[in-house]
């Protein structure tokens, strides 16, 4: 498991979920040496501070040595109850995924890509069927999704 990030004293504590998903080997991904391209995103409160959360999720994206793809730094703003299926940016990062252009996506908190119980359900279910891990960067998050060492070859 990588080290605390200096910047930011974020752990990752991702486990093994059950499901399939793609090894980093199978992958149509991007991958520089064995550094798997990740999304970040988040949903920021206020329209002009998205930037914050995002120079954070790069800082811990950046201590793994992870990639982040032209364009897949993405956040939204306004309240964290938006319906997933109407935020723009979420949207983008679906996109990104589907292209195959990530292996993960990393957020501050899971609450960031869904907020109610169905909506987390649904958004968890299509991205594990992509093959896709999930970070969630807050150390008191419950983590639902793979590491990237822990996808199978």
């Amino acid at each position: 498991m990588p080290p605390p990030s200096r910047r930011t004293g974020w752990l990752s504590l991702p486990h093994l979920l059950g499901g399939s998903h793609r090894g980093l080997a199978d992958s149509a991904v991007p991958v520089v040496g064995a550094c798997p391209a990740v999304a970040l995103y988040a949903v920021a409160p206020l329209r002009g501070v998205e930037h914050l959360v995002l120079d954070d999720l790069a800082a811990y994206a950046q201590d793994r040595g992870w990639v982040v793809p032209v364009g897949c730094a993405v956040a939204d703003s306004g309240p964290l109850d938006q319906a997933p299926g109407v935020r723009a940016g979420w949207q983008r990062v679906r996109a990104a995924a589907a292209g195959r252009l990530v292996h993960g996506v990393v957020v501050p908190s899971f609450a960031h890509i869904a907020y109610r119980a169905a909506d987390w359900d649904r958004e968890r279910g299509w991205l594990l069927e992509q093959g896709l891990f999930v970070v969630a960067t807050d150390p008191g998050e419950l983590q639902a999704g793979l590491g990237p060492g822990e996808l199978p070859a």
